[in-house]
């Protein structure tokens, strides 16, 4: 498994980071891994991109 940045996730789904980032705070998204923030940083997400392909199609595909 090779774990992309949030940068590097969006640009292969073609979103933001920025959404990337919003959507993993907000619950809507788990990343592979969090990595453990220093002084006032908060950690940075690893992605799995065929799992984040997927948890993008669920919650697409989930009724409102």
């Amino acid at each position: 498994m090779r774990l992309l940045t949030t940068t590097q996730a969006a640009r292969e789904l073609g979103v933001s980071a920025r959404s990337l980032a919003r959507w993993a705070q907000e619950g809507r998204l788990r990343p592979a891994l969090v990595t453990p923030g220093g002084d006032k940083r908060s950690g940075r997400y690893l992605w799995d991109l065929d799992d984040l392909r997927d948890q993008l199609l669920k919650l697409r595909t989930r009724p409102e």
